[in-house]
């Protein structure tokens, strides 16, 4: 079970939400209270600069609570667009090519959860993506893989068909080859200027995920909290879990939805059903 954080607003220090809050992703990483895993397998963070379309990366493999560079970029990097991962392995190499986030030209993905049995199916879902994709693959994991299913099944121009469609063939793949619960997931995904974030499992039973209310609900609640008067209007995070204790300030995404969150947008949830790429 890996820990992430996904956020879009105003120009922010990656700091602020890696390391600062009471329960940050460091602070997760050592000792998440929804998940029974230490997310030590690796780390990275993509962001976003405000004047460059493609996003950067830093990823590596050693825990992200014990990385002195990790912790000086956080404090020196500002971006209105980032991802943060800690990566706990479900069996793949801990190595830099399977820390998330991933890229592909403008677009950022990660992915808590798991393909169930991937080495039952992995060869079926490799041969289903795209052969101009395939050779930026580097790493690995499942994750990396249902990227590029969705990048080959239309990302591009519509992301949540995309990712039904990629779900619904890797449960078609899974089932197949008697696979009974496919698919676990909560992901993450950007295009630069919007983000989307997704829960399923074919069980029903999927990974926590939360997004922040509006910057306004958060004042009205909490009239006495100052730090809450600097939090801009378009701001939103999503998270693996909570970054603080207060009370309304987290919103849980509900099971079998998606959400889209851009800057001054209220964050609509959306019914998520996989499509079988036989319908």
């Amino acid at each position: 079970m890996c820990r992430w954080i996904a956020y879009n607003g105003s120009p922010l220090l990656l700091e602020e939400l890696l390391y600062k809050p009471a329960r940050s992703l460091i602070d997760q990483s050592m000792h998440a209270r929804m998940g029974k895993t230490t997310n030590g397998d690796g780390f990275g963070v993509g962001w976003y600069y405000e004047d460059a379309r493609r996003p950067a990366l830093f990823r590596f493999v050693f825990p992200a609570w014990g990385d002195v560079n990790l912790r000086e970029l956080a404090g020196h990097v500002r971006s209105p667009l980032f991802f943060a991962h800690v990566r706990a392995s479900s069996g793949t190499a801990v190595q830099q090519s399977n820390c998330h986030p991933f890229r592909y030209q403008n677009w950022l993905w990660m992915h808590n959860g798991a393909v169930a049995d991937f080495w039952r199916v992995k060869r079926d879902l490799v041969l289903a993506i795209a052969p101009d994709l395939f050779p930026s693959i580097e790493g690995s994991t499942d994750s990396e893989v249902m990227f590029y299913l969705a990048l080959t099944l239309g990302l591009k121009d519509d992301p949540p068909s995309a990712v039904e469609r990629m779900v619904g063939l890797i449960e078609d793949a899974g089932r197949r080859h008697g696979v009974r619960y496919p698919m676990q997931m909560t992901v993450a995904v950007s295009d630069g200027k919007r983000m989307w974030a997704f829960r399923y499992s074919s069980e029903g039973r999927s990974r926590s995920l939360f997004h922040s209310v509006t910057a306004e609900t958060l004042r009205e609640c909490h009239p006495d909290v100052p730090a809450l008067e600097d939090v801009a209007a378009c701001t939103r995070v999503v998270v693996s879990e909570p970054l603080t204790d207060l009370h309304g300030d987290w919103r849980e995404v509900p099971e079998s939805s998606y959400c889209i969150l851009q800057p001054g947008g209220e964050a609509v949830h959306h019914r998520f059903q996989p499509q079988s790429p036989r319908s």
